[in-house]
């Protein structure tokens, strides 16, 4: 069973590019990972910044798709699924056309070792 980390408050913005040069260290480490879902991470990234560091965000598929620049719906599904399968992020759908999903950033996600 993969433990998935504490989803709360994430510290204010100061440390989030160092946290997620690390971060971006951990998961290229990670073998079930691959280019895609990095990409699609790092425009979670952005969005991220884009509303000014608050954790859970507003996403769309849409706008995630391009940022990552994904042509398939089915392989973005797949990436945001197993991110969240994974641990690297909270994924709440909304299902409804013209409200964004939510994702969540794990507490200490800052701290990730390398």
């Amino acid at each position: 069973m993969t433990h998935k980390p504490n989803f709360g408050k994430v510290n204010p913005p100061g440390h989030e590019l160092a946290g997620y040069g690390r971060l971006l260290r951990k998961m290229s480490k990670d073998e079930r990972l691959n280019a895609t879902h990095i990409s699609l991470f790092t425009g979670m990234f952005i969005q991220w910044q884009r509303n000014d560091y608050q954790s859970p965000f507003p996403v769309t598929r849409k706008l995630l798709m391009a940022h990552s620049r994904i042509a398939s719906i089915a392989t973005y599904h797949k990436c945001i699924r197993e991110l969240d399968d994974y641990g690297y992020i909270r994924y709440q759908p909304s299902y409804h056309p013209k409200n964004g999903s939510l994702v969540y950033w794990p507490s200490g996600w800052e701290k990730a070792s390398a």
